[in-house]
């Protein structure tokens, strides 16, 4: 974690929270005034966490965090007033979106961030999991598609596909991918 934007109207938030956030956890701290500078930012580049201190001139800032929540990764958090703070959590709760009410003490605001960084981190987690199994499929498919191949063209069995594919890969020292991959180029062209 180490980017940061906080989009707030008035500079003396901004720098409260800031202020909270340069502890360490964050290198990096961008600030917008106003909803479409937050959204410029937001097309920019990436953010870790993205703070948002409602109203803003512009909107309120649902729709900001709604945004954020649809375009990027980052963990979100949205500060609103007690009195909608009922309507808008149930407006953005579904998108993931963390509201808290104002006043924020600081030790709430600070668990808050932690609750969000970590919840964040172990969801990059699954997702980097996520993407080592599809990898893993779509080269076990590739695999079982030049068997099917061998099987058709040189009237293989199933086991006899896998063990000439097994022996390519060790014999000419490349993985089961590459040899797979010749093997289709060769059969399928």
């Amino acid at each position: 974690m180490d980017s940061v934007l906080i989009v707030s109207n008035t500079h003396t938030t901004m720098e409260i929270i800031s202020g909270m956030l340069s502890s360490g956890m964050f290198s990096r701290i961008v600030t917008a005034q106003n909803g479409a500078e937050g959204r410029r930012d937001l097309i920019d580049d990436e953010f870790d966490l993205i703070i948002i201190d409602t109203p803003l001139p512009d909107e309120l800032g649902d729709d900001l965090s709604l945004y954020a929540a649809e375009t990027s990764a980052a963990g979100i958090i949205l500060i609103v007033r007690q009195e909608v703070l009922a309507d808008i959590d149930t407006s953005v709760e579904d998108a993931g979106v963390f509201v808290l009410p104002k006043p924020v003490s600081p030790e709430f605001f600070y668990q808050a961030v932690k609750l969000l960084t970590a919840s964040r981190r172990r969801v990059m987690k699954l997702e980097s999991e996520n993407l080592q199994l599809q990898k893993k499929i779509s080269e076990i498919r590739l695999v079982d598609r030049a068997k099917c191949i061998l099987i058709q063209y040189l009237n293989m069995t199933e086991v006899q596909a896998h063990r000439y594919i097994e022996k390519q890969s060790m014999d000419l020292r490349q993985s089961r991918v590459v040899t797979a991959q010749n093997i289709l180029k060769t059969y399928e062209s």
